[in-house]
């Protein structure tokens, strides 16, 4: 984890700038950042991917082995040069 997002005892985890905020709303902006932080982890930790990945639907089988030879190599209409 990173040494700058951890706070210490002495360092509120949240600073209020407004000097006019009383005990309560206090209280509700703290639950509510709370709530999302919570609920922000909850989506990352519970990310689970059912399927392929989108890295394994983009690659492709190889091709087959081309052979020379008459009428083995075609233009672009299909048609036999």
């Amino acid at each position: 984890m990173n040494d700058e997002a951890t706070t210490s005892a002495d360092e509120p985890a949240l600073q209020v700038l407004t000097k006019a905020v009383t005990p309560e709303e206090l209280a509700a902006v703290t639950a509510v950042v709370e709530s999302a932080v919570a609920e922000e982890l909850a989506e990352l930790h519970d990310d689970v991917q059912i399927g392929p990945s989108a890295w394994e639907r983009s690659q492709r089988s190889m091709r087959g082995p081309l052979h020379p030879g008459p009428s083995a190599w075609r233009g672009f209409s299909g048609q036999p040069r």
